[in-house]
């Protein structure tokens, strides 16, 4: 599930950040399409806001009836997925998992979200990919002088896709405060749980400022390199390369 129904206020644009376009398509068709291509993953449910206008527009027919589109989102993310949530009842059970990405977050790596899935798959709380602290953290005060240096000891800087159970995640969400509420692992946190940390990558960044664009998409650019050259290539046209095996 993906929540885009935000103003994405803080990118400077004319519109909604996830329809700003990045590497010839929109931030949001990125974040979409690391998920909608996965094997695991059955269907992305992509939460907009009312009378949302744009998303209709756009192209999406590469990720096919994978994709559906739930006019549904709140004031606040946390909203926005409990409304999602509840509409999709009746297509997804109480057991099954539900991952939470930011349609923000257009560089996330198939390694990464294998490494999320391989991990959490016999956990029975969940949890979500970070990455661990590596800056000195200084704590200001409103005149923007330091009070003090943090200790950076088990700090974590928390990304998505976050993933839980559909039904303890739909009954964090209801008892949770949607305006203090950050990310669902939060929700999951204020019904006493400890959600699981796993190793993200740095890579896999939020775009908040109109900067972030710019590096985003320079990822992006080295990521398809990367996968280019991992494809096999044939150094003969009569013996051409062999499929890999298949496994259950």
């Amino acid at each position: 599930m993906i929540p885009a129904a935000g103003s994405g206020s803080r990118a400077g644009a004319a519109l909604p950040k996830q329809y700003l376009e990045i590497a010839g398509r929109p931030l949001l068709h990125h974040a979409l399409r690391a998920l909608a291509l996965h094997p695991h993953i059955e269907r992305v449910f992509v939460v907009l806001a009312p009378g949302d206008g744009r998303y209709a527009r756009c192209d999406w027919r590469e990720f096919g009836a994978r994709l559906e589109p739930l006019y549904c989102g709140g004031e606040t993310r946390a909203a926005s997925v409990f409304n999602g949530l509840l509409a999709a009842r009746d297509t997804i059970a109480a057991s099954d998992w539900v991952l939470v990405h930011d349609a923000a977050r257009p560089c996330l790596g198939r390694e990464e979200l294998d490494r999320l899935f391989g991990e959490l798959e016999a956990d029975d709380t969940g949890g979500l990919l970070a990455v661990p602290v590596a800056d000195t953290i200084k704590r200001g005060n409103r005149e923007s002088r330091i009070v003090r240096t943090e200790p950076r000891d088990n700090l974590w800087l928390a990304q998505t896709p976050q993933m839980f159970r559909y039904r303890l995640l739909i009954e964090a969400l209801r008892s949770a405060d949607p305006a203090l509420v950050t990310d669902e692992a939060c929700a999951i946190e204020g019904l006493g749980l400890k959600p699981r940390l796993v190793m993200g990558d740095t890579r896999n960044i939020k775009v908040t400022f109109p900067e972030d664009l710019t590096l985003a998409e320079l990822i992006l650019e080295s990521q398809k390199a990367g996968t280019a050259r991992k494809r096999p290539v044939s150094k003969s046209r009569k013996e051409p390369p062999r499929p890999p095996r298949k496994t259950k």
